[in-house]
């Protein structure tokens, strides 16, 4: 086995593990005391159902952020992650990450003029090699976009 090989081997293996640290302990699961955004999202090819909750501050600033529901591993590790990026974000930055991390899932680079780090959010990128799971991990990122746009309607990935 080449040394490059190895290396790959070993990055994915940490990725997997931080996948699955977050998905059995996810961060910023709950309800928060204080909401002014929130969204509900659905998937219904596997039944994934969270809602997103965030503190917006005057600034637009995200002050706080958290979830509550249920659903498979990808999808929990993936709002567990969410929550935990988008916290001192403004609403700006945080619209920027959506970009980048929906593009990531999708194959692409992440959109032209984007020069975010997505440092941990990068170990979602293994589950585009599972088409039926990006749905999964994109889940948490709608309902943002639908908090941030004070959406009604639930988020969904179809």
């Amino acid at each position: 086995m080449m040394a490059g090989s190895i290396q790959t081997d070993d990055v994915r293996e940490l990725y997997r593990d931080l996948i699955l640290d977050h998905a059995r302990h996810p961060r910023h699961f709950g309800k928060l005391g204080h909401v002014t955004h929130t969204a509900e999202g659905i998937n219904p090819l596997c039944g994934d159902k969270l809602r997103l909750y965030l503190d917006v501050g005057t600034n637009e600033t995200i002050r706080d952020a958290a979830f509550e529901g249920s659903g498979c591993a990808i999808s929990v590790a993936s709002a567990s992650l969410l929550t935990d990026t988008v916290i001192g974000l403004s609403t700006s930055e945080a619209m920027t990450f959506f970009d980048a991390v929906t593009a990531q899932l999708a194959g692409s680079d992440s959109p032209e003029g984007s020069e975010v780090e997505l440092g941990k959010l990068r170990a979602l990128a293994g589950v585009r090699d599972f088409p039926t799971r990006v749905k999964c991990a994109t889940l948490a990122w709608h309902a943002l976009k639908s908090a941030l746009r004070l959406d009604k309607a639930p988020a969904s990935t179809e």
